[in-house]
């Protein structure tokens, strides 16, 4: 019997991390969770996704710092011995909402090390290594998906450290697609748009009253299995000759219109 696929899903075990990660089980992949709960805070989801077939390690731990990140793929390598797909969706809003003549670089800092640092480094990491199973099995099939925001390219002042962080992902998605193509391992980066989770709670009215005067060409919140549902398509090899592209989660939100 084949051995089944591994993917890390960072800040797999809530929103949209946990949609995706649910979306990889039933295509039959094996998963690494990241996260920065305890895991009986996590068990609930990490329990849904063993119900769906998956065998799953939670990888506790802060992405944004290179010990613990190095840590995590120990515990990948000792656990899988393999790693496939690597989806770098962490990611963390600014504590508070300032006007960029008023945000502090505290702030920048908090934001771009969980949100562009986390995904470059691992990346990085997770290249390497996937290089080195290319290397020993031709037949090896990698993976790098980007997990960023309509933020990359829609500027919003009042919380700027989190579009400049979505702008370097779309880049860093670019440079790892460039580098790794003699090796076929594509990179995508996947755009979502406005998605119903824990983070976008605080602002539920403000985009209730924004969709339903026409935000999005679709009239409704995307939800977190949107998202899910396009990263399992580049994860199962869907877009084998797409390396470097950026797929629109955003239910029509960033089309020009009149």
């Amino acid at each position: 019997m084949a051995m089944k696929k591994v993917a890390l899903v960072t800040g797999g075990s809530r929103g949209i991390g946990l949609g995706i990660a649910k979306c990889l089980a039933k295509e039959g992949f094996d998963l690494a969770i990241n996260g920065m709960r305890a895991e009986e805070d996590t068990l609930e989801s990490l329990d849904e996704l063993r119900s769906l077939g998956a065998e799953v390690l939670y990888c506790r731990g802060d992405v944004g710092d290179a010990s613990q990140r190095e840590a995590i793929m120990a515990s990948i390598k000792e656990k899988f011995g393999r790693l496939n797909v690597l989806v770098n969706n962490a990611g963390v809003a600014p504590k508070e909402r300032k006007d960029i003549l008023e945000a502090t670089e505290e702030s920048f800092d908090y934001v771009l090390k969980t949100n562009l640092n986390s995904a470059y480094f691992l990346s990085q990491a997770a290249a390497n290594w996937m290089v080195d199973q290319k290397k020993s099995d031709a037949s090896f099939k990698g993976s790098i998906i980007n997990v960023s925001s309509i933020s990359a390219t829609i500027a919003s002042v009042n919380r700027g450290e989190y579009c400049v962080a979505k702008a370097g992902m779309s880049m860093a998605t670019q440079l790892f697609a460039v580098r790794l193509g003699e090796y076929d391992i594509p990179v995508y980066e996947v755009r979502p748009g406005v998605i119903a989770t824990d983070m976008t709670s605080g602002v539920k009215e403000k985009y209730d009253k924004l969709i339903g005067e026409g935000l999005c060409v679709q009239p409704r919140w995307g939800l977190p299995e949107d998202v899910g549902l396009a990263v399992a398509a580049l994860a199962t090899g869907s877009f084998p000759y797409s390396t470097g592209q950026v797929i629109m989660v955003d239910g029509g939100l960033s089309l020009p219109r009149l």
